[in-house]
């Protein structure tokens, strides 16, 4: 299995493809909602897959800080604050011994 710094490279590598082809697209193809909603789409479907290799790669501690990204994210409508809260309370739980 590669290792999870393997896996980021290669992701981040992915998510940087999709921004430059997000550029070349809106050079060569009139703009529309459909295209407009693929391009917001990108960042959360990167996002996708760092959470999934880190719940392959964890458990409990994982998967409850998910759980309330998700839940942070519905309630306050900010995917970003969402995202630093469920990592320190991944860092909480880290530190608590779990």
């Amino acid at each position: 299995m590669p290792s999870m710094t393997l896996m980021l490279l290669v992701m981040t590598l992915a998510a940087l493809f999709c921004r430059m082809a997000g550029y070349v697209a809106m050079r060569f193809l009139p703009p529309s909602a459909r295209l407009d909603a693929a391009l917001k789409a990108t960042p959360l479907a990167v996002m996708a897959g760092i959470t999934a290799q880190a719940l392959a790669a964890g458990a409990l501690v994982e998967s409850l800080a998910l759980g309330a990204a998700v839940a942070l994210s519905l309630w306050t409508r900010n995917d970003v604050g969402a995202a630093v809260a469920a990592m320190a309370l991944a860092a909480g739980l880290r530190w608590a011994g779990l």
